[in-house]
């Protein structure tokens, strides 16, 4: 769904700067929520005819949020973008399972969580705090024999997956309306905080599933200086009215 409000970045990129194919740039979007961060790569490359365009960082289609997106000889530093810290904005449902453990698919299963605290979520969420083994979900892009394994997945097939390392500096609840929990959290690279949200939900002996989440920040890039997509289309007509 693209939102038709548009934003005007407080660190523009002018229409020039975008479609340097040569030497190639790094620009900042703000991906709408059901898009597929190869949806906005391919819409740059479309808007701005430049062939060679990628993306540091996957966001899921049920996420938005920030996306650097490098153009040109610019993607050689992807990994220095992609290996930054990240913030993120979320919320969580309590009582609730989904195989994707987000909104991407259906509830599966629903669990009593009357006896839930306020205190006891914050606890169990602030256990997360550190270094630790996750294992990506099922519904994932990482790869299994050269294909992704939300692939496997979505044909109701189970892979087994190797845990990662990970790092969560900081979970901080923002707010508490049971079922929902309203969430921040400040991670490594690599992070899956939909299979986090899973984890806690475990925890809790409940069940949870990421309702929402939106990345509000890699390193020191923030989404409040990131492109809508109308904007980024406004641009591309500026610039092929002054070519």
């Amino acid at each position: 769904m693209m939102t038709t409000a548009i934003k005007q970045s407080s660190t523009e990129f002018p229409p020039d700067y975008i479609a340097d194919s040569e030497e190639g740039n790094m620009l900042l979007v703000d991906k709408p929520l059901d898009w597929t961060s190869f949806d906005v790569v391919n819409r740059v490359r479309q808007l701005f005819h430049v062939k060679k365009v990628g993306h540091a960082g996957t966001l899921d289609p049920k996420a938005t949020g920030l996306l650097i997106i490098c153009t040109g000889k610019k993607t050689k530093t992807i990994d220095e973008f992609s290996g930054l810290e990240k913030e993120y904005e979320g919320m969580m449902e309590l009582g609730a399972s989904t195989p994707s453990l987000d909104s991407e698919t259906e509830i599966s299963e629903r669990k009593e969580f009357s006896s839930i605290s306020e205190e006891h979520v914050k606890e169990v969420m602030q256990s997360f705090i550190g270094k630790q083994l996750q294992i990506p979900p099922m519904y994932s892009a990482v790869k299994h024999s050269g294909k992704p394994l939300y692939k496997f997945a979505r044909k109701g097939r189970t892979i087994e997956r190797e845990p990662r390392e990970i790092f969560i500096s900081d979970i901080e609840i923002t707010a508490v309306q049971l079922p929902l929990v309203h969430f921040r959290i400040v991670c490594s690279k690599g992070t899956y905080i939909r299979a986090l949200v899973d984890d806690c939900g475990k925890k809790l002996g409940c069940g949870a599933y990421l309702k929402e989440l939106r990345r509000t920040r890699i390193g020191h890039y923030s989404v409040a200086d990131a492109l809508q997509i109308p904007r980024l289309h406004e641009l591309a007509q500026i610039r092929e009215k002054s070519c």
